[in-house]
């Protein structure tokens, strides 16, 4: 299932994509425009979500397969990233939720904040996939801990 990581990172672009978007709608004032774009981001992320949990369940996480001199800075940013993904996805879902039920003050407040997790979350993502498999052949596919911890 080669593919699958492939796909997965191109939903989370996506979903940034689609952030960045609704984010420009609703400075312009475009509210009904921005609602939907959001809600298309939303899905965009959690499309992300299920392919990456199924393949990590189904098949594992791939290792680090580039250069041992690097390894250290893979992991260090890895488990940054993973900090920082799901930070963006608590802060998503409580600016999601805001939105819905129509809490528009606290919306404006953190849906920035969110943004910006959101963008830092996807660039992180997208180095992580170019490192396992474009620069480098991926290393092992095995559970989550052996992954990250390289044991």
């Amino acid at each position: 299932m080669y593919i699958l990581p492939t796909i997965s990172t191109f939903f989370i672009v996506l979903s940034a994509i689609l952030v960045a978007i609704g984010w420009r709608l609703i400075s312009k004032g475009k509210a009904s425009a921005h609602k939907k774009v959001m809600i298309s981001a939303a899905i965009s992320a959690i499309i992300f979500f299920i392919i990456y949990a199924s393949r990590t369940i189904f098949t594992g996480n791939t290792s680090f397969g580039g250069p041992d001199e690097i390894k250290i800075y893979y992991t260090i940013f890895l488990v940054f990233h993973i900090i920082l993904a799901t930070t963006g996805a608590v802060f998503g879902i409580v600016t999601l939720t805001l939105a819905l039920k129509r809490n528009i003050s606290k919306h404006r407040k953190i849906g920035p904040i969110t943004s910006i997790i959101w963008f830092f979350t996807a660039i992180t993502g997208v180095a992580v996939y170019l490192l396992l498999y474009v620069l480098f052949d991926g290393g092992e596919t095995t559970s989550l801990i052996k992954a990250i911890l390289g044991t």
